[in-house]
């Protein structure tokens, strides 16, 4: 991988560069399979890899993806954020989507994940001490590109992503037009124990050794943490595969095990979007997206949290879909970027 390019310098190509773009059309589940495919394993020309500095000045990554409209007429702005021990090479399929659709698309690492450093005690190990410093960083961010880029401004993230992403909306960090959450971590397994439960046995499991340490074994037989992944993760063989190939690129993007110190800091943000009145004041349109079948976080929680959003829209999968909807097999994914295209054509319509 070569070095991004500092902070500061001008993002992004010619939308018409690299291959992504064609003609504008109104999506639909069955138009999604006869878009112009991507190389799901490379980097688009058009797109711009870089680095910008967290709130205290910390070099994290980011990518940028022009709008490729036609028309000249951009859409919009979008910033997408991925989840825990996750990296955007996974969802370039999805981010060019969008800017085909004339969204002018960025995304990021998490600082401490993918190739913005470590905050543990090896390279692998997903550590964090407080959720706090990726609101802070994520809010620093979001103000950057609003200055930066037209609107409507739509943030959209998954699973730990959509955690941060609901907390910075909920304590008003961040003003998105619209947001979609995928599968976001608003509870996690067991579902059926309380955050409010889990989260003191976890907080004493961690004062027993080193927070930063991890709280599982990495299975001493690839293969087999390889199938239960895919099996969390998306029915989709190939989609799967690119993140293995993704990782033979770039070995720095492999990330194992969340630390207890992680355990502890994530139920702790679970609590905090689950205290009462906290929900009830986002007045932001939110769409969420999950699965019952979801192996990782709460379909229980997300169902709540949809009914506790004034202005919140929900749209469910069953055994068809595991955790990564927007990786999975087309027909679940065609019918989520549906959905999440009629979604921000109402709740963030196009300017001028």
């Amino acid at each position: 991988m070569s070095e991004p390019d500092s902070e500061g310098e001008t993002m992004g190509r010619p939308g018409l560069e690299g291959g992504i773009c064609q003609p504008e059309t109104e999506f639909s589940g069955a138009s999604a399979a006869r878009e112009p495919a991507i190389d799901r394993r490379a980097i688009p020309a058009a797109a711009r890899e870089s680095l910008w500095h967290g709130v205290d000045g910390a070099p994290i990554r980011r990518i940028d993806i022009p709008a490729c409209a036609p028309s000249g007429a951009v859409r919009g702005s979008l910033l997408f954020m991925p989840g825990r021990g996750d990296c955007y090479e996974k969802w370039l399929e999805t981010l060019v989507h969008w800017a085909r659709r004339g969204w002018q698309v960025t995304s990021a690492d998490w600082r401490g994940q993918a190739l913005s450093g470590r905050l543990g005690m090896d390279a692998t190990t997903g550590h964090v001490e407080d959720f706090e410093l990726w609101l802070a960083d994520y809010a620093h961010l979001w103000k950057a590109l609003k200055a930066e880029s037209p609107g409507p401004h739509v943030a959209v993230a998954h699973s730990m992503g959509g955690n941060l992403a609901l907390r910075a909306v909920a304590e008003k960090r961040v003003d998105p037009d619209a947001l979609v959450l995928s599968a976001p971590m608003l509870g996690i397994h067991p579902a059926h124990v309380p955050a409010r439960v889990l989260r003191p046995v976890a907080r004493v499991i961690r004062a027993l050794g080193d927070p930063a340490r991890p709280a599982w074994k990495v299975n001493e037989r690839p293969e087999i943490v390889r199938r239960a992944r895919a099996f969390l993760l998306t029915h989709d063989r190939d989609r799967y595969a690119d993140e293995q190939a993704w990782y033979e690129a770039r070995p720095g993007l492999v990330m194992g095990p969340a630390s207890w110190g992680w355990i502890v800091a994530a139920l702790g943000s679970i609590r905090a979007l689950e205290k009462r009145g906290v929900l009830e004041a986002v007045t932001t349109p939110v769409l969420l997206i999950g699965t019952s079948a979801d192996g990782l976080v709460s379909w229980p929680a997300i169902r709540r949290a949809a009914r506790r959003l004034p202005h919140g829209e929900l749209l469910g999968f069953g055994k068809e879909a595991a955790h990564e909807i927007l990786r999975e097999a087309d027909p679940v994914r065609d019918k989520a970027l549906a959905r999440i295209e009629d979604f921000l054509n109402r709740a963030a319509p196009a300017r001028g």
